[in-house]
């Protein structure tokens, strides 16, 4: 077979190795329905079938017979025939005054309904706006809103059946056809990981389902639907872990939706219900605006004592003292804050369009001659971490791949990502100890270069930036950062000061946090800056003020 681009079928060649995949792994889990077009699509002729994947994989239900003008398909209505006759198109669909405009342009608006003069050269717009009261809700077919039109118009009817097809297939709704022409144009390389046949994104058709209903779900939330009827119809905690995950992170947005406007209660209950990372806390802040300043102590104090993370810790740090106000207790003896370094900068303001952290890095470039200075933000420490543990992320656990086009592992965010390849991470980490980590970065830097990847930053990581950080970043540093990536992959893969500077001379760095007039440090780089400091490391932050006119000079 030619390459997938140069065969004019290539779409249809994509959508069948779908289907073939799905009838391997998901036979179990298939309908009636599913089963049936399968069966019955591979018997199309090959121009009905690529009718039928084009309008699949374009925007819309609607389509104009003249638009679908494709050579390898040939006479379009020829084509759509069969597909009319299956059902799975309608060739006379009854259409709003909205569709008609959406699918006509604006001469034959004009022509269809008889404008006037005045309202012919409105725009589109105004001339639907107008028109709206005449019409109301009526609905007919294109014959009868415009009968001197030639055209056809095709409903597709199953798009919905071809997102579930898609669904087993990704694992999610949010990829779609466009990972194949991308991967085959090479816009995008996929690390190839061995997994067997009975690997799957879902076990049973109920989880399909379960995907399903929390995505309605969550579009009748994003329509703003009464969050009361959204949040009965989400139902009750999920056997699957993942789709557990989903479902409270839905509710955690509901949750949130609730706070801005004010309903308190409603947020509350929710919080009280929802495992999402940070509900806890969240319910606590809600305690204090329903002013149950007991209640809040009460929950804070179990947050502090077992807290969830790093975050829910920093963020029970600043409530309780608080708390402990409103109650009337006694205030507890602060802890001995770790010495952060801090440099200031007077800089004049730069004449064109700037962005501060590179105003530092060059201002720091300048003034030392031996030492060079990037802008690497998260990327740099992720993109180590990544090259060094390649072989642990993609290793082909169950649940973990089942289909060509992960960019990384889709249990990479759950609470025991890093327990079920402990064995593995432990023998990637322990080549910091021996020294051979520089080869196994370097080579991987080399073999692996523009894959997909959950931590590289190819565009951003040089040879130049990966050998400096090589030579002057002492491995027990890079070992105490990858510990505490894995301790919380969501978290901790942000945050990260914005500069590092090298001295290649002297073996050593240093991370700069930039902070320009008026900027505040958020949480997460707080609780970076922390840990650096509190394992000896060199960090600083940078705060920028710009100098008056003439000032410097």
């Amino acid at each position: 077979m030619l390459p997938t681009l140069e065969n004019p079928h290539y779409y249809l060649n994509n959508f069948h190795t779908v289907l073939d995949w799905i009838a391997t792994r998901y036979d179990d889990l298939l309908i009636g329905e599913e089963r049936g077009f399968i069966r019955s699509f591979v018997a199309l002729p090959q121009a009905s079938q690529a009718l039928l994947v084009r309008m699949v994989m374009r925007k819309g239900e609607l389509f104009r017979a003249s638009k679908l003008n494709y050579a390898e398909i040939g006479d379009t209505r020829d084509a759509a025939a069969p597909l009319v006759e299956a059902g799975w198109i309608d060739d006379e669909p009854l259409l709003y005054l909205e569709h008609l405009f959406a699918l006509l342009k604006k001469d034959e608006i004009a022509q269809a309904l008889d404008l006037s003069a005045s309202l012919a050269v409105a725009k589109k717009a105004d001339q639907l706006e107008a028109l709206r009261s005449d019409f109301g809700d009526e609905v007919r077919s294109l014959r009868d809103w415009y009968p001197a039109c030639d055209d056809c118009i095709y409903h597709l009817q199953i798009g919905p059946l071809c997102d579930r097809l898609r669904l087993m297939f990704f694992g999610n709704l949010y990829q779609d056809w466009s990972e194949f022409v991308l991967a085959d144009l090479g816009i995008y390389k996929y690390e190839k990981v061995e997994f067997s046949a009975a690997s799957r994104g879902f076990r049973t058709r109920a989880d399909v389902d379960a995907y399903l209903h929390l995505q309605r779900c969550r579009e009748r939330f994003q329509l703003e639907e009464p969050l009361a009827e959204v949040i009965q119809d989400i139902g009750g905690e999920l056997d699957n872990p993942w789709l557990e995950g989903r479902r409270s992170k839905l509710l955690f947005q509901i949750a949130q939706h609730a706070e801005k406007l004010q309903d308190w209660p409603a947020a509350l209950a929710i919080y009280r219900n929802c495992s999402y990372p940070g509900a806890r806390a969240r319910a606590i802040r809600v305690l204090e605006r329903l002013e149950d300043f007991a209640a809040a102590f009460e929950l804070a104090e179990i947050a502090r004592q077992e807290p969830e993370s790093e975050a829910e810790q920093q963020q029970v740090s600043r409530m309780l003292p608080r708390l402990r106000r409103k109650l009337g207790q006694p205030r507890l003896p602060a802890g001995v804050p770790l010495v952060l370094h801090n440099v200031e900068l007077r800089l004049p303001r730069p004449q064109e369009e700037f962005w501060v952290e590179g105003v530092v890095r060059d201002h720091l470039a300048q003034m030392h001659a031996d030492a060079t200075v990037h802008y690497v933000e998260n990327t740099l420490v992720n993109s180590l971490f990544g090259l060094l543990c390649w072989d642990a992320v993609f290793i082909a656990l169950p649940g973990a791949f089942f289909h060509p086009f992960h960019t990384g592992p889709a249990d990479l965010h759950s609470a025991d990502f890093y327990r079920r390849r402990a064995a593995e991470f432990d023998a990637c980490l322990s080549q910091l100890d021996s020294g051979q980590y520089k080869h196994t970065v370097r080579q991987c830097f080399a073999v692996k270069a523009g894959i997909q990847s959950p931590f590289v930053f190819w565009d951003s990581l040089t040879e130049e930036l990966l050998e400096q950080a090589l030579a002057c970043i002492p491995a027990a540093h890079l070992k105490k950062w990858f510990e505490r990536i894995l301790q919380d992959i969501k978290s901790n893969r942000s945050g990260l000061p914005d500069l590092i500077q090298f001295w290649p001379q002297e073996q050593r760095y240093r991370l700069i946090e930039v902070k320009g007039p008026g900027d505040r440090l958020q949480d997460n780089q707080i609780r970076w800056l922390d840990y650096c400091v509190a394992h000896d490391m060199p960090v600083a932050v940078c705060y920028v003020q710009w100098a008056e006119e003439g000032e410097l000079g």
